[in-house]
């Protein structure tokens, strides 16, 4: 299954047709078909087709739906399960990750959405996947060498400020109370890394022990190896203050799209697996990750691929 880009800024969505088993393309624009791939090309000087007109492609593995927004031409990917999900995003990046040129550069894939998305195992899924498939693209790849990890995940987790930071604050009952909103973490320190790792192409970043409940400094080392860096958090797709410098940094800017009533149950139980009271993790949910996941939804807008989340 293969997956080439998809590219908004021309009104261009690509699909590589061996991708998947059906596949559903709508868009107000004009369609073509190339051997190998399907072009949706938004060409106001040419005809269109209906608002409806659908375009199927069979295959013989399993169905993977691309719709187009005729608003915004955001790409939605669907499936069956989020392992056809996994799989059509790994496939989407490996031909970044197996590219022979301009092996310095890294790609910064941000992937956003609320609390319970399913974020990090997305990331994790995609990332797991990419490593495994690259080497057989790659070009330059020697197959009697032990293939590096070319894909990695930068957590956002990472950037939280840390409690006695916290304890800092005017209001620190609050602070502690609202953590996980955008201004208990450290945007501008998650930018530098960022610019560091794009600048000289290593970086050593936090990672966030859960247990503690604080940063770990320098626990994730990203290197000039990892061509494929999937930057994984809530708030990469805010237009405000530094949070707007920090998607600039992105080359691709996805967004996990979920029920929010189906978000917030898989934070319950979430918040009760780590030692609270139900009744203590619905007023958290009430009071914190409720209002984050509604500020979440707002920045949508910005991503140029929307992944709808499947049951777990």
């Amino acid at each position: 299954m293969e997956v080439s880009s998809f590219s908004t800024s021309s009104s261009r969505c690509w699909l590589r047709s061996s991708a998947i088993d059906t596949v559903t393309l709508k868009k107000l624009g004009v369609f073509q078909y190339h051997q190998g791939s399907v072009s949706m090309l938004g060409n106001k000087s040419r005809s269109q087709p209906p608002l409806n007109q659908s375009l199927f492609v069979r295959r013989k593995k399993y169905p993977v739906q691309v719709l187009c927004s005729q608003k915004k031409d955001i790409p939605v990917v669907e499936a069956r399960s989020m392992d056809e999900i996994y799989d059509t995003l790994a496939e989407r990046l490996v031909p970044t990750a197996a590219s022979g040129t301009n092996t310095s550069a890294t790609h910064f894939v941000g992937l956003a959405g609320p609390p319970g998305a399913g974020k990090t195992t997305i990331a994790s899924e995609v990332v797991k996947r990419v490593n495994k498939l690259w080497p057989q693209k790659s070009c330059a790849f020697d197959q009697q060498v032990e293939p590096p990890q070319i894909a990695v995940v930068l957590p956002m987790d990472g950037f939280h400020l840390y409690r006695h930071q916290l304890d800092s604050m005017e209001n620190p009952k609050e602070a502690h109370a609202r953590r996980g909103a955008p201004w208990t973490f450290n945007p501008e320190l998650f930018l530098k890394c960022l610019k560091t790792l794009r600048e000289q192409g290593s970086v050593y970043a936090p990672s966030f022990d859960h247990g503690v409940g604080d940063p770990i400094e320098d626990d994730i080392f990203i290197n000039v190896q990892h061509k494929v860096v999937i930057v994984e958090g809530n708030y990469l797709l805010l237009e405000e203050g530094t949070w707007k410098e920090v998607s600039s940094m992105l080359d691709e800017k996805w967004f996990v799209d979920v029920d929010i009533d189906v978000a917030m149950e898989r934070v319950l139980k979430r918040h009760i697996s780590t030692g609270n009271t139900p009744e203590k993790a619905k007023q958290r949910i009430k009071y914190n990750d409720r209002p984050n996941a509604e500020l979440i939804f707002k920045s949508k807008k910005n991503a140029d691929l929307v992944i709808k989340s499947v049951a777990l």
